[in-house]
């Protein structure tokens, strides 16, 4: 499929504030279904200019007969219907087409949570591959219930307690599911997406990495004009190294790649890093240690927020300078800077509808997205900013980065500054930091297990603890190791670890480690918990 092919066949995902609702995402992707998500309130104009060919409106934590419940934009309802758009309502996403269609909510009699058991009522429609009486096993999360449907929608199944399952009038291209077919916890909920698409929309699957790759190529030509000069920020992971490699095949020689030590690396990462850059990756980086000017800039601060927007001000500032000598060199002053900005990262900086948050109080600010300062000189290409992890990882594939490289765990940009709580400067943290982190991350190399992990890291305690080394007692401080799995890190479990394997990890960290006598394991999934500490 060409590029225009693709984009007649999206399906456009209206966020509501679901923790599921990048998983739609997800599930409609691995499909070869390209698909994007975007706040639920978006104007008319914003969604129409997008030409989606189905809109599927998210589940949320709301009551859509609550005040200030979010809603899709006026005149959506006409736009869809004029413009012949499926839309598949899901959780929420159905209450709220039943209520803006003059039916009617109201909070359930028996509030369903967790897996339930449906039954197929009418083999149409939704369920039009299914026998009446069919029954599976989905996971709900609601406390309300449609109790009357919008003229000429009829119920297609029905819960084991009796409560609306699966709505549907096929004749105005208006579907809704009461549960989460996105979701693992729904095991036929892929078939009934899939279902949905191909059969009922008659979406064409052709979505895929070839598509992007010469798509993004054909973008970066086009915004980047003849005779301007690029630079790359290279952090050593996987999205920025893509993300170089993918604009070096784009303009060549006019990229120029900067390698910054802030002082907030792993063990040996410079070394390795730039060894792996010259010899398998053959892109032109140029090293910049600034690590005296980040750490003083860093010193006595503790509040999380400030010390993202420290790190991400102070690497503007050395890209500024670095841009201001390749001017000197090339006769002209650089353009844009690459960043390797995922579609995670975008998620997550931009709060859901009806959440009262705005940016200032996102999960976090990542320094690619909301840590730049607004005097920055340099504009911005993020070629990848529409992609998942796994989703760059086979873009970096096809384009011939080693696959040792694509492996690595993600490192976050501010570095071990979110993985020491406080003041990052004070004694010699990041030092005691560095080696239990490369003993961690060792150890699960030589047990075979890294590639079954999506990120594993230590994190150190700022808080001393009493001990008894050398039948001494000590008051020294703690280390916490993190591991967790995932497919795209919006959402995570911790790692089981074998406890041998823990019990040997402890006594090596605690031996090798001066400072060190407690070592503590965060078995906490995602949410309620980030990944990262800070």
């Amino acid at each position: 499929m060409d590029a225009q092919d693709v984009k007649s066949n999206l399906v456009l995902i209206l966020d509501f504030g679901s923790q599921y609702t990048h998983l739609i995402t997800r599930r409609i992707r691995a499909l070869n279904v390209f698909s994007l998500c975007v706040n639920g309130t978006s104007s008319l104009k914003s969604i129409a200019d997008l030409n989606p060919s189905v809109i599927i409106l998210s589940g949320g934590p709301h009551s859509v007969h609550a005040p200030n419940a979010p809603c899709f934009a006026p005149g959506f309802i006409e736009y869809v219907e004029s413009n012949k758009v499926h839309v598949l309502g899901i959780c929420y996403g159905l209450q709220l087409i039943v209520q803006q269609l003059g039916g009617e909510v109201r909070v359930g009699e028996k509030q369903e949570y967790g897996r339930m058991e449906i039954a197929v009522e009418k083999a149409v429609g939704l369920f039009g591959n299914k026998k009446i009486g069919d029954r599976q096993s989905v996971w709900m999360s609601h406390g309300d219930e449609a109790v009357k449907l919008p003229e000429g929608f009829e119920v297609v199944a029905r819960s084991r307690q009796g409560a609306v399952a699966a709505v549907e009038n096929p004749g105005r291209r208006f579907y809704g599911l009461q549960y989460h077919p996105e979701v693992t916890h729904s095991p036929e909920g892929m078939e009934t997406l899939k279902y949905f698409l191909f059969d009922i929309c008659g979406v064409t699957a052709g979505w895929k990495m070839e598509d992007v790759l010469d798509e993004e190529l054909k973008v970066i030509k086009s915004t980047v004009k003849p005779d301007d000069h690029v630079i790359c920020a290279l952090s050593g992971g996987v999205d920025s190294t893509v993300a170089a490699t993918l604009v070096h095949k784009a303009i060549g020689d006019r990229l120029h790649c900067v390698f910054v030590d802030n002082g907030l690396l792993r063990w040996r990462e410079r070394e390795r890093v730039m060894e792996t850059f010259e010899k398998d990756l053959h892109l032109p980086v140029t090293c910049v240690d600034a690590s005296e000017q980040f750490l003083s800039k860093l010193k006595g601060v503790t509040e999380p927020e400030k010390k993202r927007k420290i790190i991400g001000s102070e690497f503007i500032s050395i890209f500024d300078a670095f841009a201001h000598d390749l001017e000197q060199k090339v006769g002209k002053k650089p353009a844009y800077l690459v960043q390797g900005t995922l579609y995670p990262d975008v998620i997550e900086s931009c709060p859901p509808p009806g959440s009262g948050r705005t940016h200032s109080h996102t999960i976090k600010s990542h320094h690619n997205v909301g840590g730049l300062p607004k005097d920055m000189k340099l504009k911005l290409i993020e070629p990848l900013k529409l992609l998942f992890k796994d989703e760059v990882r086979e873009l970096g594939k096809i384009m011939g980065v080693p696959q040792a490289f694509l492996k690595r765990h993600p490192f976050p940009g501010p570095g071990l500054a979110v993985r020491v709580p406080g003041d990052v400067t004070l004694e010699n943290r990041l030092d005691i930091l560095r080696k239990a982190d490369e003993i961690f991350i060792q150890a699960i190399r030589d047990a075979g297990i890294y590639d079954s992990i999506w990120q594993a890291f230590a994190v150190f305690m700022p808080v001393l603890t009493v001990g008894v080394q050398g039948d001494q007692r000590t008051h020294s401080y703690a280390i916490t190791l993190r591991a967790v799995t995932s497919q795209d890190g919006m959402t995570a479990d911790w790692y089981y670890f074998d406890h041998k394997f823990l019990a040997d990890l402890s006594t090596r960290i605690c031996n090798e480690v001066p400072g060190v006598n407690r070592v503590l394991l965060d078995i906490t999934s995602k949410p309620p918990s980030t990944i990262e500490w800070e």
